[in-house]
C-alpha cells in the first residue's frame, strides 16, 4: 500500500506551481489505483516466458534484471459492467 502522505510530498516536490487543490486530486488518483490494479508479481513464474540466451541483447527488461533490477508487475482489472448488454 502507497502512503500517502509520501506521494503528497513528491508531488509537492515536483510540482511546486500546483495548487493544494490540484495536489490533492493527483494523490486522490494515486492513491484510487489499487481499484482499478492488482499486483501480480507474486505469480511471476505462471507468466509463460522462458529464460534465452540472446534474450538481453534485444530485450530492455531481461537486461535490466541481469543487471539486478527488480520490478513489480500490475494487471488492470476487468472493468464491471453496469446494468444491461454493452
Amino acid at each position: 500500500m502507497v502512503d500517502r502522505e509520501k506521494v503528497l510530498a513528491v508531488l509537492v516536490k515536483r510540482f511546486p506551481q500546483a495548487t493544494p487543490v490540484e495536489v490533492a486530486a493527483a494523490a486522490n488518483a494515486i492513491m484510487g489505483l489499487d481499484q482499478d490494479w492488482e499486483d501480480v508479481t507474486s505469480r511471476e513464474g505462471e507468466l509463460g516466458y522462458h529464460y534465452s540466451a540472446t534474450c538481453s541483447d534485444i530485450c530492455y527488461l531481461a537486461q535490466q534484471a541481469e543487471r539486478g533490477d527488480t520490478f513489480l508487475l500490475f494487471r488492470k482489472r476487468a472493468q464491471k459492467r453496469r446494468g444491461g448488454r454493452d
